[in-house]
Parts: C-alpha cells; structure tokens; sequence
C-alpha cells in the first residue's frame, strides 16, 4: 500500500428493483482479465462495474430467488470465480455461468444442492477446466467448467460444513463452520490435514504461495465471541503455524498482495487498514477507512495490486488506489460494449407529408383490421359447469335435480362463464406418458423437452428479462387428466421430483390430503401408528391402522404418487363423521378451513379410540397428543366450582379483542401470548349450576398438568383482525418453548426463550415446528383449497440434516424457502393447521415395528367352497417357516367396477373423462411358490362389499351378483382391512410377489409394493425393442408353456389359476436365463404373436 493511497470513488449498490433501495453486496470480486469489478446480492442478481468510476457494465439474474415480496432474498452469491468461458457464480442452491456480457452458458441446479457456499478451481487438467463447490450440506460436487456438467457427486460418510475455499499451490484450503480449517488434496478432495482454528467461525482467509492468512472469531475476555486481534499465519510447505500477526482493533478481513508475495492487507470492521510483511509483522504501514458509522463487509485485492474495494453494511462499495495508477489489472483484455444506438430519424409531422415516409411492418395475409364485419360474430357462451360433491347432495324430483344454492350468487344470477374460462393455470398439464417418445428398450424417457419441464425457468436458462414463473402458480389446485388409458397414462412425475410422495385429488374427502401428509411427517404420529399397525388389531374400521398403512406406503414409495383410498373409505365409516362436517358428501357451504379443523379434532379422539381397543392404557395415546389437566367452571352467583379431569387433544387459538377507537397505542401481540391465553382458555357464559337449580353467568378455565409431545393447533381464523395478524413478518416461530409450572401454562419464543434456556431456572420444554397446513385462493377465479408446507427433514433419521421445507399440494410435491413457508397474506394464504413436535423427538425414527408385527392373522385363511374339481387350499400352519425375504408367493387379485366413468362431451364433440371409473376388491388368491408344497394356495379370501356394484365383471372376475353380499354369497367373506393387513404382513416381512400386470393390481388394492420384491411375468416376457405391446397372461401361456387357460367366457378368470401360471412362467424364465435361451424364446414369442395378432383363439 503505498503513501498517496486513497479513497477515490464511493457508490451504492443498486437495488433488486429499478426503484427499490440499495441492497447489501454479499459479495464482489475483481476480474482477472478484464477491467471489471463484479457483484452480487441476496437476490441472485450479479452487476459488473467497469473502470475506476465504477460505471455499470452488465446486470443479469443468475440465481433464482423465491422469497416472497418484500422479504428478504435467499438467494444470496456467495462467490466468484473467472474462466475463459465467463463468470461462475454460487448461490445456496445452484451454480451459474455466464459471459461478461451476461449471456448464460450453463447452469447447474439440483435436489440435492440446499445449502452450497463456496468453491475452487482444483487445477487438475488446465487450471480453470475444472472446479469444486461445497457447502454446508452432505455432498461436494466436481463440475466441468467447459460443459456445465456435474461430472462427480461425492458424499464422504463424516460431511464437514464448508464455507470458504481458496486454492493455493499445493492444496485447496477449506475453512468449516465449526471454525476448523481443512487442506485438501485437489485430485481426491481427500483431507490432508485439518486442525482447530477458532472457537467460532473463519470469517476470512486467504492463501497465496506457501502461506494461509486466516481471521476469525474466537473467545474475549470477558465472555462471548469476537474477532480475534491477531492474523494466524500457517506455512503449508511444512504444514506448521507461524508467528501471528498483531492486529489490535480485531482482524475482520485479510488479503495476501498478488504481487509482493509475503505482504498482505489487513482490515478492522471499523475501518482500520494496515499493510502489514508477514515476514517483518513489526513495522505496518496504518491507514484508516472513513466509514460514516458503517462496518466493513468485504476487502478484495485488485489482481495488479494497484488498489483495493471495499463493501459496507451501508450497501456502499469504495474504492482505495493511487490516483494516478489506478488499474484493475495489469495487462487487461478490451472490454467490449454494445454498439451505439442509432438515433432515431425525426420526421416532421405536416399536413403535406407523404405517407410513404412512415414505416409499415411487412406482412403476406390480410390484418384482422381489414377483415368484413360479417366474418365477426360472437359464439354462444360455454355451460355452468358443477362441482360433483354439489351434484352428490342434490334429490332427484319430477322437476330434475333440487338442492340448496352452493354459489356466493344470487338465485337467479347470470354467470359469466367466458371469463372463467379464460382463466387458466400457469403450469400447464403434461402430455400423457402414452404420447411421450420412448428409448429403445420400450421404457419412456427420463427426459422430457424444456417445454414440459416445470422447473424450465432456470433448467432452460430463461431467466432474463421474463423472470422466473409466478409462484403462486404452484400453490394452485392440480388436476388429474385422463387418457384412454386411464390414470396410469398421467404423468405424476411433472409435478413431483422429490423423494416424497403426493396423494391423488380424484376421491371423495382427498381434502383431507394435507392433514394426513402432516401426520406423516410427525414423528410421534409416524411412530405411534406403526406400531399400532404391527400389532393384531381386528377392528375393521380402525382408523389409526389405516394411517399406520398410509404411512408406510409414502414411505415406501419414495416419491411415486399414493392414493389414501382406504384411510378415506374408514373414515366414511366412522360413527359421528357424518354429522360434524367432515364429509364433503355430506356438507355444504363449508369453508374447507372449517372443514379440516374440524377433522383434526375428530381423527385425533378417534385414533385415541382406536388405540385404547388394543392397548392396555392410553399412556402412549395421551402422552402423544393430549394436554391434560382440569377444566374448572365457577358460578358467578354462589361461588360453586365444579372441576373435571380432561385431555384436550387440538387446540383453538383464541384472539384478542379488537382495541377501541381510541385505544392509547397498538399492543403487539405474540404467537405464544396467544397459545397461553387458548390453552388457560378464560370464558364467561350462561350455564347450568348445580347449586343454584337454575341458568347463572359461569366463568371457566383449565389448569394444565402435563404437555404432549405434539401439540396440534387450529388457528380459528374467523375475523378481520385475526386475518390481519397473521399478516405481521415472522408472526409465526419455528420454536417455542413451554413451561408448565404450579399449574400454570407459559410460553416463550425468540429472545425470551434463548434468555431462558440460558438460565435454565425452570424445566422449559422446546417444540419444534413440523407443518402448516394452509388455506390458499391462489386467484381471483380458484376455489380456495389446501396445501402443506412441511420440514421434511424432521422426518428423517439423519440428524445432519438442516431444515428442508416442501410444499405439498396434493400430487405436486416441491422445495421451498422456510420464508416462504412462514409467509401468509390475508389475500390469498392464511394457515389453518399447526403442528409443534417436541424437539427433542426431531429425527427419533422408530423401526422395532418390523421386529414385532404380529403374523397370527395369515394363519386365519379358510378355505372357499370348491369351483373346480381340481381346487385345493392348505392355511399356513406354525409348523412352516415364518414368511422372510427368501419366502416367494404368487398373486393374483380379481375386481368388480363400482362406478362407471364420467365423460364430458364438448361442443366439438372431443370426449373428457372427468371421473375414471372405480373398482373395488373383490377376491385375493395367494399361493406357495417354494419348495415343499409349490402352487398351494395358502389364502384365497373374497372380500365383502357394502356399496352398489354396477358391474360384476363376470368374464374377468368369475363372480356373480351376490357373491360379495354378506348372508348371500355362497363363499365365506371377509372385510377389506382383513385381506389388506394380510397383503401387509407379507409385504413387511420381506416376501417377493409373482403375478402378471401386478402393477395395475397393487394401485386397486392401494398397497405399494418395491420393486425389489416384485417379479412380474410382464414385464420378465416383455418384447422389449420389438414393440411396446403389454403380452396377455392367456397367451404366455399357450406360447411357453403349452397350456390353455381362462377359456370358459362365462365363468370368467379364476385367480388361483392365473397365480398359479405366473408362477410356472417365472420357473420357465429362470430356465432359459440359465440355459443362454430367451431371446430365442422371445423372437418365437415375437414371430408367432404378430402371425396371430397375439391371441390365442378360443376353442
């Protein structure tokens, strides 16, 4: 740093908007080819300024950034790195390249990628081909740089949270978030060496040559953390410290001179500057920054050396240089800049001008202007379509259909049906996987064209001057398209790229979708209903086993889309549903806020019911989800007081009243203040007293004796001010701590509760936000509806994981910010459930259930009557072998439709399905498939249905009307619960299921079944590059095996029979793998099918 070093320009840093103030620099860098200074902010926008004025350059988005509006951005550039190619940028969750002149070459964002912060290059070919990025997250990524390609993913078995890297000769230096410092070998990445460096965190480094400057936090004297006052110096030749550097004012930034090699740039956070030798530390040469009652927030070098910028927490950067030398670099490259402007031509408007002066557009085909009046007419507007759960509750008279008037019109309204049908959604629905092209072996691409990808705005490098798609887009209701295929043809996948599965929207009461997705990512719930599940329940409409069974399935499905058919089909079932407006068959007019609130207090004392049927006592139950206590009611006029013990199991938020016209000043109210006040729950009202025979004014409160582990609350949103407060930033904690002392409830959240843990004077119980499951109008024109935004990693047995919030809306399934998650607006987004999970019970996963599941039920298989001469059924006895993961069985399921589709006919005649039609269980044959007895049946269980058949399906099914009717039916019948939990059983126990077309036979039965223990004879005969044609059962059976079956149309399919082929195809597949023959077999299979249209003709 020379004498005549000074301050020669200061500017603040622009905005995220053209209007919107200045926003902090997270952080800058000098080009080391080009005259440029480049930045960035939280939002993800990088600017480059261009000579000593610091004029700007360019300005492009690299990153997206979807904090709400208003909020603060969370898409922060965390650091640059310069190539021949252009820029490289890191954000927290991606990583951008683009030319200087702001064009993007490639961008890189994945999953997987939640909290990167820095990287390196790693010099392994030429030095800029190749770099690493890291963060605070598991996995560490090698990228191309001339490919945009991620060419390495590695994830060391004890992750270090990295935040800072700089490469040096002979290593990369990587500083941690637990203030340890790492070097790194730049082939392997392996750690060389690593050591302790700060109490707190590395709040700068460099390195340079055979030396590593590092600054940092470290403990005072007096207590707590602060920037330590002296520069560690480290020589990474003999990998040894050397003599610190003094620096009394608090080492905050360090930069090694890229010219002189032993000399670096010291700076305080208030301004001090010394330029000190790391070899001769006695002699600084001091300096001081003027900063106007700011704090410094960055120091870089320019790569001449000539100067050095700086950046405060007054969003300013300044500029430090030699008036005369002033150069960013030492032999930089021309900048280039756009072409000037043209002006444009003035013409002088007189009423002699030509009009062949005024330029026209060119164009072949006439101008809709120039069209005749008779070619334009207006079309009949499109019908009033209705809800199907309105048409549900509507009676049948002479008349036609008669209900109650579900609209927000009035009786005799008119509709305006052409701007409802204007409106549409912003993410449009995918093609169907039948019209998808497919690779050669018949399986349909894994990637689909920009055009369909819902995440196109950054993946298809569209993030300029459009911007990114309309959040609000994801938070919109979803809809399931049907094909001539069905739903199977829809492709779930569009909408969901996570590892978590969504549950479909087409049953009746899927509003219910988000309470039962939030029940399973509560840990307490998960854990309490597997448990439940595993153990010998038999009654048939228990609630608590259906959700241990849902629970697993999303569990097991790992992203693929689930239906909670079963759960829904209980619920219906249970006594009281139908009258407490749980029901959407059976309610109208119903906000569906009210609705779900009023199923979080019905399921929660139902799965209470359900588990005491079994338990011994409901210690478990009640120290899950109930607060018990006293509810205390007290006559106003002869002070009796009555007190009953009770365990409330949801609570109502109570609001405070709305303050007088001429109330002093706005009291702010807290979330906690309000749960206290809901728990103590003070009322007055008018009551019955004991004492005085007769209706009095009755005060009652409750006194709370113990907490839950889970506190489940209905926020009872019903006023303007209610609405407005939940409008408030940050209203809502991610923790709150709760002490329950001298039968007293008190609550504390922010500073009041990290004071308290500190303290640690009182037994303060810490809860953990798990969901929100919110109300959402995403549009003038949308229905309001419900989504969760839940923190997925609370479910997950990894205690490393940070928060990972998804928005789940129904079969859409995505990432998002906890900002906006925690982010409601009275226009279009206020919460309706909240689910508090004590903390201590985050990442506590229960498995033992699998150690315990009580089989006894398989053991109750009995046999049918006899179809066939040939039938024969032997029950699983104690004396076989417990079912395992060696154990193979053949499956095969028969079904009756219970309701036909519904189609939609439009005025082009084009046919809709806007129902698909729904089948129901009606038969499981299950069979042995090893050794002794192989092709015995074991359980062949028909099940009893107490719903309308519209069609017994005889020609597949084999029943007859009457078959499945409990008192008629020739056959012994069975509950549904009964033959699922069985199919369960097996599964859990590790079984592998032989079957033919088992996928479409799992999705009816509502079971998802890995694929690991799946052998399907589809799919092992399928003809692969051949064609896509799906073989029949009936014809691998007479083409490799050399038998006919299913040849009697009127009695229909036997499912032991089809289970019983599929076996002896799966024996025959394993023969010809082993023998080197089955694509010989399958160009027979081939050759003959096309011959015979691949059917094999009746007899």
């Amino acid at each position: 740093m020379e004498a005549d070093w000074a301050e020669q320009i200061r500017v603040a840093f622009p905005g995220p908007a053209p209007n919107a103030p200045s926003s902090p620099v997270t952080t800058f860098a000098f080009d080391t080819s080009q005259e440029l200074l480049w930045t960035g902010n939280e939002y993800g926008r990088v600017t480059s300024f261009y000579g000593p004025e610091l004029q700007r350059y360019t300005s492009y988005r690299g990153h997206a950034n979807t904090a709400p509006r208003g909020a603060p951005g969370n898409a922060l550039v965390k650091q640059f790195l310069f190539c021949e190619k252009g820029v490289i940028s890191v954000s927290p969750r991606s990583v951008h390249c683009a030319s200087r002149r702001g064009l993007s070459q490639w961008h890189i964002s994945q999953p997987d990628m939640v909290d990167l912060r820095c990287m390196s290059f790693t010099g392994r070919a030429s030095r800029d081909d190749e770099i690493v990025v890291a963060g605070c997250q598991q996995q560490l990524y090698r990228i191309d740089v001339e490919k945009g390609l991620v060419i390495e993913t590695l994830s060391p078995v004890a992750a270090i949270p990295y935040t800072m890297m700089r490469r040096s000769t002979t290593c990369i230096c990587a500083a941690a978030h637990d203030g340890s410092i790492c070097l790194l070998d730049p082939y392997s990445l392996a750690i060389m060496h690593k050591w302790q460096a700060y109490a707190g965190t590395v709040n700068d480094m460099d390195a340079r040559g055979d030396h590593l400057l590092t600054c940092g936090w470290a403990h005072q004297q007096y207590g707590g953390l602060g920037l330590e006052r002296l520069v560690r110096v480290y020589d990474l030749k003999h990998q040894r410290p050397a003599a610190p550097i003094a620096f009394q004012q608090g080492a905050a930034f360090v930069r090694l001179h890229p010219k002189l090699s032993s000399t670096c740039i010291v700076v305080s956070q208030a301004g001090a500057i010394n330029s000190v030798d790391v070899q001769n530390p006695d002699v600084p040469l001091m300096r001081y920054v003027q900063t106007f009652d700011a704090q410094l927030t960055g120091l870089e070098l320019m790569p001449s050396g000539k100067g050095f910028a700086m950046s405060d927490t007054h969003c300013h950067l300044v500029l430090w240089a030699s008036p005369s030398k002033v150069h960013f670099t030492e032999y930089s490259k021309t900048t280039e800049f756009s072409d000037p402007q043209m002006a444009p031509k003035h013409l002088d408007w007189a009423a002699d001008l030509p009009f062949n002066l005024i330029g026209m557009p060119y164009y072949r085909e006439a101008l809709l202007s120039g069209w005749p009046n008779s070619l334009v007419h207006e079309v009949g507007a499109p019908p009033i379509s209705f809800d199907q759960a309105l048409l549900a509750t509507l009676q049948k008279t002479d008349i036609g259909l008669v209900g109650p008037n579900s609209r927000m019109t009035k009786r005799c309204q008119i509709q305006n049906t052409r701007a409802s049908s204007k409106t549409h959604e912003a993410l449009a629905a995918p093609k169907f996987l039948s019209e998808k092209p497919r690779s050669e072996n018949g399986d349909h691409e894994a990637e689909r064209r920009l055009s369909e990808d819902i995440n196109r705005t950054l993946s298809g490098m569209s993030i300029g001057a459009s911007g990114p798609l309309d959040v609000l887009a994801y938070y919109r209701p979803v809809e399931i398209k049907y094909s001539k295929f069905g739903v199977d043809d829809f492709d779930f996948r569009y909408y969901n790229k996570t590892k978590y599965s969504g549950l479909e929207t087409h049953i009746v009461n899927s509003y219910a979708n988000p309470l039962l997705q939030l029940l399973r990512f509560t840990n307490t719930a998960r854990n309490l209903a597997l448990k439940h599940t595993a153990q010998d329940c038999v009654y048939d409409s228990c609630l608590l086993c259906e959700l241990g069974f849902l629970i697993d399935m999303l569990e097991k499905a790992q992203g693929q889309n689930c239906q909670a058919t079963n759960f829904l089909k209980a619920l219906t079932r249970q006594p009281g549903a139908s009258t407490l407006a749980v029901l959407e068959d059976r309610t109208v007019n119903t906000p569906l806020t009210v609705m779900v609130q009023n199923l979080n207090r019905f399921l929660l004392n139902r799965l209470s019911d359900n588990y005491h049927r079994i338990a011994s006592n409901g210690g478990e139950m009640q120290g899950a989800f109930a607060t018990r206590g006293s509810a205390f009611s007290r006559c106003m006029h002869c002070s009796y007081e009555d007190a009953k013990e009770q365990a409330w199991y949801t609570h109502d938020l109570i609001y405070p009243a709305k303050p007088a016209k001429n109330s002093p000043r706005a009291v702010r109210h807290t979330f906690t203040r309000l749960l206290q006040d809901s728990v103590h729950r003070y009322d007055q009202q008018r009551g019955w007293c004991m004492r005085c025979q007769s209706y009095k004014a009755i005060t009652s409160r409750r006194v709370v004796t113990s907490m839950p582990a889970v506190l489940m609350i209905n926020t009872a949103i019903h006023s303007p001010e209610a609405r407005q407060l939940w409008a408030t930033p940050d209203f809502l904690p991610r923790e709150i701590g709760i002490i329950n002392a001298n039968s007293q409830f008190y609550g504390y959240e922010g500073q009041d509760l990290q004071h308290h843990l500190q303290r640690n004077r009182h037994t303060i119980t810490v809860y953990e936000l798990v969901g929100v499951v919110a109300d959402v109008a995403a549009g003038e024109a949308q229905k309001s509806h419900l989504v969760l935004a839940v923190d997925a990693s609370i479910a997950d047995a990894d205690e490393s994981r940070s928060s990972d919030w998804q928005l789940i809306n129904d079969f859409l399934v995505r990432p998002i910010m906890p900002e906006e998650a925690l982010h409601f607006d009275p226009r279009w987004k206020l919460p309706s459930i909240l689910a508090y999970q004590v903390k201590s019970k985050s990442h506590v996963i229960d498995s033992s259930w699998k150690s315990t599941i009580d089989t006894s039920i398989l053991y109750r298989s009995v046999p049918q009557p006899a179809s066939t001469p040939f039938y024969k059924f032997q029950p699983l006895s104690s004396q076989e072998p417990v079912p395992s993961s060696a154990t193979h069985c053949a499956i095969d399921a028969e079904f009756v439709r219970l309701l036909r589709e519904e189609i939609d006919m439009g005025a082009d005649g084009s046919r809709t399905i806007t129902r698909p039609a729904r089948s129901g269980l009606a038969r499981v044959s299950v069979l042995r498939a090893d050794d002794p007895y192989p092709e015995l049946p074991f359980m062949d269980d028909y099940i009893a249905i107490d719903e309308p058949v519209d069609d017994y399906l005889t020609q597949y099914s084999g029943l007859q009307p009457g078959d499945l009717t409990v008192g008629v039916s020739r056959f012994t019948l069975v509950g549904l619960k009964e033959v699922y939990k069985k199919l369960w059983v097996l599964l859990n126990l590790g079984c592998n299921f032989i079957g033919h077309g088992l996928s479409s036979d799992f999705r009816t039965i509502n079971i998802h079944v890995p694929e690991c223990q799946v052998i399907d004879t589809q799919e092992l005969f399928s003809l692969g590059h051949r064609s896509q044609r799906k073989l029949s059962l009936r014809f691998l059976a007479w083409r490799v095996l050399e038998e006919d079956i299913q040849q009697d149309l009127a009695a229909g399919h036997d499912s032991i029979e089809d289970a019983r082929t599929a076996y002896k195809l799966w024996r025959k597949y394993l023969q010809f793998v082993d023998d080197g023959s089955l694509e010989e077999v399958m160009d027979d299979i081939w050759q003959q099918g096309r011959r015979m249209d691949f059917k094999k003709r009746l007899r």
